[in-house]
């Protein structure tokens, strides 16, 4: 046996050395694409999650209407926000 690994003495064995590194190569190369595609699919569920949320946030806000704080009714006068009976409310829908 050589001492360097790199070093063989004939080509049939240097041939059968680098076939199993190869081999060995394709097996790693296998288990990282497996891992990719989990992390792909794993990031698409979560995204697909997180744009549901966010539509669900978008309704329910719009589904309620302006809040008793920031609205005072049909009084005519100016909310805390600067805003007179909800108009914050029709240009946040904008």
């Amino acid at each position: 046996m050589p001492q360097d690994p790199d070093q063989h003495s004939t080509p049939a064995a240097a041939s059968v050395s680098l076939a199993a590194e190869a081999t060995l190569l394709e097996g790693r190369l296998r288990l990282l694409q497996e891992a990719i595609d989990t992390v792909d699919t794993r990031i698409k569920a979560v995204s697909d999650t997180l744009r549901l949320l966010r539509r669900a946030s978008s309704a329910s806000v719009s589904d309620q209407g302006p809040s008793s704080e920031n609205h005072c009714g049909s009084c005519g006068h100016e909310d805390a926000d600067g805003f007179t009976d909800g108009t914050y409310w029709e240009a946040a829908k904008r």
